[in-house]
């Protein structure tokens, strides 16, 4: 390790080379996705432009920490259960979490459905939580999983207390379409967002996924301000919003006003209107 030292800086070109590396291992792990949980390191190589000893240097560092698991049969490595511990650590340092997971987790068995609890990271929603009813089974969890906020019932529910520049800033410039029901233009999420504050649910019908449909609420904080929102989500037919919007609209503001309540929001609660 070198130990010279720049004039008028503290950094040592030791420490120079340790950040370095220390971003190029943790650009390695963003390589893992939904869609490639697995990667060969030829496969490592190409996405990161790294040469193959730094790759493979890289690759044994954080398997022999945890980061990476590597499957023996196959050579293929994969996320390594020392992430699950750090995300499990982040994840019970959210006070929005700690509120909400009992109380979705009821909320699920209650109604059979699924109950899902969001954050707004950036131009995100960012899934806390999430629970299966028996009418909405999943494989898969969401927890630690992103969405768009515009295509989200839950991400209408988080965008609702800001103002026309703050969403606009929120979203960006893009509203891509995920299927032909989804809100493509600020005007028209802005005359959605009124909608949610009028009735305070937020409803998603086919707008990010066909055959899913949602309805969502927003949950404030000790200021008012909101910090998350809740949903309750499975098919079009087990929601059965044509006879049940109603309802379940009402047991969500509900529910989300119960944990608005735990996290020091005495607010008025939020009611639907019509």
């Amino acid at each position: 390790m070198a130990h010279s030292r720049r004039t008028g800086t503290t950094v040592t070109s030791g420490s120079v080379s340790g950040t370095q590396s220390v971003e190029r291992a943790l650009s390695l792990l963003e390589h893992f996705t939904e869609e490639q949980p697995e990667r060969r390191i030829a496969e490592l190589v190409e996405l990161s432009g790294l040469g193959q000893s730094t790759v493979s240097r890289l690759v044994a560092t954080l398997e022999s920490l945890g980061y990476l698991f590597r499957d023996p049969r196959s050579g293929l490595h994969r996320i390594g259960p020392r992430v699950v511990t750090l995300a499990g650590v982040a994840l019970n340092q959210s006070p929005l979490h700690r509120a909400a997971r009992q109380v979705a987790q009821n909320l699920a068995y209650e109604l059979k459905l699924g109950a899902n609890v969001a954050e707004r990271h950036g131009s995100e929603m960012f899934y806390l939580c999430h629970f299966e009813g028996p009418l909405a089974p999943r494989t898969f969890t969401l927890t630690g999983r992103t969405a768009p906020l515009h295509a989200t019932g839950m991400g209408k529910a988080l965008l609702s207390d800001l103002t026309p520049d703050q969403v606009r800033e929120a979203v960006g410039a893009a509203y891509p379409a995920y299927t032909p029901r989804t809100i493509v233009s600020l005007d028209r999420l802005l005359k959605e967002l009124d909608q949610v504050r009028s009735s305070g649910y937020a409803t998603e019908v086919e707008e990010l996924a066909f055959g899913r449909a949602c309805v969502a609420a927003p949950v404030r904080d000790r200021s008012g301000a909101v910090a998350g929102a809740l949903s309750i989500s499975g098919s079009l037919s087990a929601l059965d919003l044509d006879n049940r919007q109603g309802a379940l609209a009402d047991k969500v503001i509900e529910t989300a006003d119960q944990i608005s309540i735990s996290l020091g929001f005495m607010g008025p609660s939020a009611h639907r209107v019509g």
